[in-house]
């Protein structure tokens, strides 16, 4: 089973007949939602009750035919024509009347002929069928007592009367030309199906009758030949002249050339008796070929099948996706390969999109009060002589009362005639305009824009012109929609019903013009409109900000940045203008501005985002915001929150301009990067700053940030190591700024034990890590050279490491010494002393590395045992030294010894 996914295929003639000349009555459709718009009271209430929003707007508009009408109900009562029961439609539309006459009409509902007389249809009944051939030059009209005539459309000459075409006492229930216009098939009230063949010899005019189905075998009671449209006539499947028939128990497909065949038969499976078999060809675009496909229905599913030629000259049939409705059918018509127009059998009208198998519209015709056909199924006229299943389904058969041509369906009633045309794009859009919803109005425009909207019509050129011409109608809307806005603002009331009345339109407006990508609109135009009110000019300057945040809007022009920006301020919502700013594209603005703005409100994310890229300046921040906290820091007071907030935000930006990426978001311009880095490490290691007094210590941009948070930024300085390529430059910054580390911190009395071991934790890792290069003065770590008084030694670092009192990070300040032992940064210190040391901190990690190194197996066992978190590993341990090669003798046996020792705990602990 095929899944068929097909293009958009021929443009249907969107305007058959001109029926805006005599104007005619249109009906409002409704949405899917609403199920009773038929009545008239419905009508009259639905104005105050807006029908659930339907997606696809209206799609469809049914009229009144006023002219052909007026003239069926005149002629009822001039000429005795007797009520409407047939209806064909081509260029011309011909009306059968239940006196036997037709009634042809032009496209302007000017009655042309009246063919027949009363005389004739006392002797042969009611018109029971009609048809018009492809160049509407021959009628032919079936009656309800069997005979069946041929008439001259251009001249109104009676051609043929033909009454031996099937057997006598049955009804002609359809009789329809091929493609062929020699070639008719009629279907009779028995149920047999029979070919009429007109020739001319000799100037006479004959008819040969041939049987292609036989009613005893089950009766047929709806034929449809495949017609294909002038630009389809070389399509090779026309050759075979095909029929589908559908009889009471199965439909069939045949090919009445060259020679009569069957290429398919499809039984039913179980039904209600009392549905109307239904028959429908189209061609439609199917994985990039052109086939008929065939819509069949009895009840309330729709089988599609596409029919297919092969190489061989065979036709292939295959089922396509059925759909399944709520509803019993009694009509399909396609309208176009897309859209076909179901009729229910309580008279509902649903406009179905094939492919998604959505709904699109429904609208309730009963007002047209459709004619049936159920007097001919029953064969009244020849005395009533069928079977029992055919009557039964005769009593829904509106066969003859529904005829489509051109992209237009016609409906037959008691008294009139209506036709259903799928309404243009442009018609849809501005029905919703009528009825005010013009939020639906654009959302339908934009559907037709993108390409996704169902049963389109009046679109045509290529994608780039289909846009366009939606678009400008789109920007008429838009600016229409301002206008009424205002117009229909509450002039008095409560500021927040004001409010609420843009922020429900200011948005849309907004959404669409950026997918339009017009901002030219929104911010000209549409600006310009808003600002007349300074409410409307607030909301629109509000709803901003999530297209700003979400970097749909970069560009804003200057005069709107301006307003945005004192609005914000106005309102004192500063942070939301904060957020706005370092999205935007601030080139356009008097910078100085923006960054006294800034500063004044300390929104130092957005004054940082201002100098860099507006001026692609990275260093003034930076002293800015140095400025206000070294003082305090220099002096030893401690810091307002605010001040903090400050330094956090330092670090972090230096952090982002040594990682490459700009602050507070993105990254910067690839180009800028090796630039921005050299520039901040340059400013970093300063030996003084620009405008420091005579007696500051030197590297006061380190010494600040060291003072302010000694672990950030170390780890900000650790982070940046990380990234650096081992290139020559990098490895001298590195060392450069190690260097610096040392001097400012070890040189230095006002570093707390603490954060002198931080950085001894910063380097032990930078030294501990594979590809070192740094170089760091071992004399350094060396208690001997440290016994200078203002020096901290290395003792009181590992004492800082080794405080017991100090349960915090407890983990990684044994981690630290264990890099700073596994690095070799700890060679002259005396072993027992730091032994000493490691057991009263509990760092038995390190007291096994020492013991390790001594070759103390023994001992290491005691580490494991009073590690809480290492315990169970004793037994491991155990097992590797008495099991493992490269142990000697001696140092297996002390194992041994201390294992017996701990026996009682090791059977406690498992």
């Amino acid at each position: 089973q095929t899944d068929d996914e097909e293009e958009s295929f021929i443009l249907e003639d969107p305007f058959l007949l001109n029926i805006d000349n005599t104007d005619t009555h249109s009906y409002d459709t409704s949405s899917v939602a609403s199920s009773d718009s038929g009545d008239r009271t419905h009508l009259k209430r639905k104005k105050k009750l807006p029908d659930t929003l339907s997606l696809h707007g209206s799609v469809i508009r049914l009229s009144l035919l006023k002219g052909i009408s007026a003239q069926i109900v005149s002629a009822a009562d001039k000429v005795d024509a007797g009520l409407p029961t047939a209806i064909a439609a081509s260029n011309l539309i011909a009306v059968g009347t239940s006196h036997g006459l037709a009634l042809i009409f032009d496209q302007n509902q000017a009655l042309r002929l009246c063919l027949g007389s009363t005389a004739v249809g006392a002797q042969y009944g009611a018109i029971s069928a009609l048809s018009i051939n492809n160049d509407c030059s021959r009628l032919l009209c079936g009656f309800a007592k069997g005979q069946i005539t041929m008439w001259d459309l251009a001249s109104g000459k009676l051609l043929r009367s033909i009454t031996d075409a099937h057997p006598p006492g049955t009804a002609i229930l359809h009789i329809k030309f091929t493609d062929d216009p020699t070639l008719a098939i009629c279907n009779d009230s028995g149920g047999s199906v029979f070919e009429l063949s007109f020739k001319r010899v000799m100037g006479v005019r004959t008819c040969e009758s041939r049987c292609l189905f036989s009613g005893s075998k089950g009766e047929v009671c709806c034929i449809e030949p495949l017609h294909a449209k002038v630009e389809l006539r070389d399509h090779p499947i026309t050759q075979y002249s095909l029929l589908a028939m559908a009889s009471l128990t199965k439909i069939l497909v045949i090919g009445l050339k060259p020679s009569l065949k069957v290429w398919m038969t499809f039984p039913y499976g179980r039904m209600d008796p009392s549905s109307v078999p239904l028959l429908a060809w189209h061609f439609v675009a199917v994985q990039n070929s052109v086939n008929p496909m065939l819509a069949f229905c009895r009840g309330d599913v729709v089988h599609f099948l596409l029919v297919k030629r092969d190489d061989t000259g065979a036709i292939h049939v295959t089922k396509q996706r059925q759909l399944h409705l709520h509803y019993d059918l009694i009509n399909f018509t396609w309208i176009n390969s897309r859209t076909a127009v179901l009729l229910d059998s309580v008279e509902k009208l649903h406009v179905i999109d094939r492919q998604t198998q959505e709904e699109l519209e429904t609208i309730e015709i009963s007002e047209v009060q459709l004619v049936y056909n159920s007097s001919h199924f029953k064969s009244l006229a020849t005395g009533g002589n069928v079977s029992e299943a055919l009557a039964l389904v005769g009593e829904k058969a509106c066969y003859q009362s529904i005829s489509s041509c051109g992209g237009q369906i016609f409906y037959l009633g008691t008294k009139s005639v209506h036709v259903m045309t799928l309404r243009s794009w442009r018609e849809r859009v501005d029905h919703l305009l009528k009825q005010e919803r013009l939020t639906d109005a654009l959302a339908l425009a934009w559907s037709f824009y993108e390409g996704k909207a169902k049963a389109v019509v009046g679109l045509s050129g290529d994608t780039s012109k289909r846009k366009a011409v939606i678009a400008d109608r789109m920007v008429e809307i838009l600016l229409h929609y301002a206008d009424r806005t205002l117009k229909k603002c509450p002039d008095q009331g409560k500021i927040q019903v004001m409010e609420q009345h843009f922020q429900d339109v200011v948005p849309v407006i907004a959404d669409y013009c950026l997918l339009l990508q017009r901002t030219d609109l929104l911010f000209n135009q549409i600006y310009d409109k808003m600002s007349e009110n300074s409410v409307a000019k607030g909301i629109f300057l509000e709803c901003l900000e999530p297209y700003i945040l979400s970097d749909k809007l970069m560009g804003i022009t200057p005069q709107v940045m301006k307003d945005l920006l004192l609005h914000f301020q106005d309102k004192n919502r500063l942070e939301n203008l904060e957020a706005c700013i370092v999205h935007m594209d601030i080139t356009s603005l008097d910078i100085q501005q923006v960054v006294l703005l800034c500063w004044e409100n300390h929104l130092y994310d957005a004054m940082i985002y201002v100098y860099n890229s507006g001026m692609n300046d990275f260093i003034s921040p930076m002293e800015k915001l140095f400025k206000v906290i070294a003082p305090p820091l220099n002096a030893g007071k401690s810091l307002t929150d605010e001040q903090v907030v400050m330094g956090n935000k330092l670090l972090v930006y230096i952090s982002c301009c040594l990682a490459g990426r700009a602050y507070p978001l993105g990254d910067i311009p690839e180009d800028l990067v090796p630039l921005v880095k050299n520039q901040v490490f340059e400013f970093l290691i300063r030996l003084h700053s620009t405008e420091g007094s005579v007696d500051e210590e030197v590297y006061p941009y380190v010494r600040t940030l060291l003072h302010f948070d000694t672990r950030e930024f170390l780890n900000v300085l650790a982070l940046t190591f990380e990234d650096f390529k081992n290139d020559k430059q990098a490895v001298e910054y590195q060392q450069r700024i190690v260097d610096i580390l040392l001097k400012v911190m070890v040189e230095n009395s006002d570093f707390t034990p603490s954060q002198v071991g931080c950085l001894f934790t910063f380097l032990a890792r930078q030294l501990a890590k594979p590809n070192n290069t740094l170089f760091v003065n071992r004399t350094l770590f060396d208690q001997a050279s440290l016994s200078h008084a203002n020096f901290y030694t290395l003792v009181q670092v590992l004492e800082f490491l080794c405080s017991p009192d100090d349960d915090s990070r407890h983990s990684e300040r044994q981690q630290v010494l264990l890099e700073l032992l596994q690095a070799g940064g700890i060679v002259q210190f005396e072993e027992s002393r730091l032994i000493q040391m490691a057991e009263k901190a509990e760092f038995y990690q390190i007291c096994e590395f020492m013991y390790e190194r001594e070759l103390r197996y023994d001992k290491i066992i005691d580490c494991y045992l009073r590690d809480p978190v290492r315990k169970e590993e004793v037994f491991n341990y155990i097992h590797n030294i008495l099991s493992m090669p490269g142990y000697s003798t001696e140092e297996k046996q002390s194992v041994w010894q201390k294992a017996l020792e701990h026996i009682e705990v090791q059977c406690i602990l498992n």
